[in-house]
C-alpha cells in the first residue's frame, strides 16, 4: 500500500476545497535543556505515529534549530496535540499558518 501518493493526493484536494479564512494550525516543539533527543524521539512516535526516521528528523531539526513543526492541520486537532506533548513535558506551542 503506498500511503505517500494518496496522501498527498488528498491533502491537496482538501486544502483546494478548504475556504481561504481556514488557515491550518502548527504544533511546534521547542527546545529545552533538559529532555534527551531519544524521549522525544519516542514521544513522538506514540502520539503522532511517525516512523522511526520521521522522528528522529524533526527531534534533530529541535535540537539543531531551536525548534520544528511536528504537525500542521486543523485547530481542534492541533490543540489535542499540544495537550499530549506538554503532558509529556515537552515545550510545545501552537501558532496560526499565515496566510
Amino acid at each position: 500500500m503506498s500511503a505517500h501518493g494518496a496522501t498527498k493526493e488528498q491533502t491537496e484536494t482538501e486544502t483546494k476545497t478548504r475556504p481561504a479564512t481556514a488557515r491550518p494550525w502548527n504544533v511546534i516543539v521547542h527546545d529545552d535543556p533538559v529532555t534527551l533527543m531519544t524521549y522525544v524521539s519516542k514521544v513522538f512516535m506514540q502520539v503522532f505515529g511517525y516512523s522511526v526516521d520521521k522522528a528522529k528528523k524533526l527531534m534533530m531539526e529541535v535540537h539543531k534549530t531551536g525548534r520544528s513543526v511536528v504537525w500542521s492541520g486543523g485547530r481542534e486537532q492541533a490543540e489535542v496535540y499540544v495537550q499530549k506533548l506538554q503532558a509529556h513535558h515537552l515545550l510545545t506551542t501552537l501558532e496560526q499558518v499565515d496566510g
